[in-house]
C-alpha cells in the first residue's frame, strides 16, 4: 500500500500543487475509517482535494453546500409521491455517496448539522422512522471558514468529536501559484483520471489496517497516558473522550501502514497529535486564549516515550 499511497499523492499533487502533506493526512483519515474537518479560507483547494480522493479511489462523490436554509432532508433524502404508482418513493440524498463534501458546515443550522451526527457516528441514517445503512466506505470531508462569523453556527463539541482529524490546507507556495497561473486550473481534468484502487481494494486495505497492524501494550499505555494527562490538565475543562482514544488508535495504525510497517511506534502518535487531539479538548475560560495545539504539545513532551 505504501507504493499505492505514494502513487495517489503523486497523481493528485498535479492538481493540488504543494499540498502533499494535506493529501497524506486526508488519506490517513480516510483509511482509518474516520472523517475529516478542514478549517481554512475559501479558494485553497478543499473541493479539489475531496473530488481528487474520490476519483483516485474509484468511489462515488457527493457535495452539500451548506446555507442557513438547508434542511436535514437536503442531506439525507426525501420521500416523494409518485402519482403513477400511487406510492411514496424515497430519493436518496448526497449522504448516500462514498465520499461526501460538506462545504461550509458551520453555515447550516444546528438542526441540519445534527442530520450528519448519526451518519458519521453509526454509518446509517434514519428517515421517517426507517433506518438506512450507508454505503461502504463512507467518508465525510467538512469545511469551515475560520474567520467568517456572520451567519454561522459553531459546531458543537459532540460533532467536532466525530471528526477523526482536523487540518488546514494553507496557501500554495509562490512557485505553485505561478504554475497555476501558467497552466490554469485543472479541476475539470480530475473527473477523467483513472482510479489507482478499486472500491474492493479500498475496503481490504481498511480491514487490513484495523486487523493486521499491531499495537503493543506499551503503545496502548502511552496513548492512555496522553489521554489521562488531558483529563487532568489544569488548563482544560474537558480532555479526550473515548471516541477520541479510538481515533488516536486508528490513525496511528493507518500511518504505520502507510509507512510500510505492520506495527505502531510512538512517532505515529506524536506526529498526528496536532491533528487528532486539539479539536476534542475544551479549555477553561481563563485559558481560552491559549493555542490548544501548544497545550497538547506541552502535555506530550511531558510524557515518557516507551522504549
Amino acid at each position: 500500500m505504501n507504493n499505492k499511497s505514494e502513487e495517489i499523492i503523486g497523481l493528485l499533487s498535479e492538481y493540488l500543487h504543494g499540498k502533499s502533506k494535506a493529501l497524506k493526512l486526508a488519506l490517513i483519515s480516510f483509511f482509518s475509517r474516520g472523517h475529516l474537518l478542514i478549517e481554512d479560507l475559501p479558494g485553497l483547494g478543499k473541493t479539489t482535494l475531496a473530488i481528487g480522493i474520490a476519483k483516485a479511489l474509484g468511489l462515488s462523490f457527493g457535495r452539500i453546500q451548506c446555507t442557513s436554509d438547508l434542511l436535514p432532508s437536503d442531506i439525507t433524502g426525501v420521500s416523494i409521491f409518485n402519482k403513477n404508482t400511487g406510492a411514496f418513493e424515497f430519493h436518496q440524498g448526497p449522504v448516500f455517496n462514498n465520499i461526501v463534501l460538506v462545504d461550509e458546515v458551520n453555515r447550516a443550522t444546528p438542526k441540519t448539522q445534527s442530520a450528519l451526527l448519526e451518519a458519521m457516528g453509526e454509518k446509517q441514517t434514519t428517515i421517517e422512522g426507517k433506518t438506512y445503512n450507508l454505503v461502504r466506505p463512507f467518508f465525510v470531508i467538512a469545511t469551515q471558514n475560520p474567520v467568517e462569523q456572520f451567519g454561522t453556527f459553531p459546531l458543537p463539541e459532540s460533532q467536532l468529536d466525530r471528526f477523526t482529524m482536523k487540518i488546514s490546507i494553507g496557501y500554495a507556495s509562490r512557485q505553485a501559484e505561478k504554475e497555476i497561473l501558467t497552466s490554469g486550473s485543472r479541476r475539470e481534468d480530475l473527473y477523467s483520471i483513472k482510479p489507482v484502487l478499486s472500491r474492493d481494494e479500498v475496503l481490504k486495505i481498511q480491514d487490513a489496517i484495523r486487523e493486521k497492524v499491531y499495537m503493543s501494550d506499551k503503545i496502548l499505555d502511552y496513548i492512555l497516558d496522553i489521554v489521562e494527562a488531558t483529563r487532568n490538565n489544569k488548563h482544560l475543562l474537558a480532555g479526550i473522550s473515548t471516541r477520541g482514544v479510538l481515533a488516536i488508535n486508528s490513525t496511528a495504525k493507518a500511518k504505520a501502514f502507510f509507512s510500510g510497517r505492520d506495527y505502531v511506534i510512538p512517532e505515529d502518535i506524536r506526529e498526528l497529535a496536532e491533528y487528532t487531539i486539539p479539536h476534542r479538548i475544551i479549555a477553561k475560560e481563563e485559558y481560552e486564549h491559549v493555542d490548544r495545539k501548544e497545550i497538547i504539545k506541552s502535555i506530550i513532551e511531558g510524557i515518557a516515550v516507551p522504549a
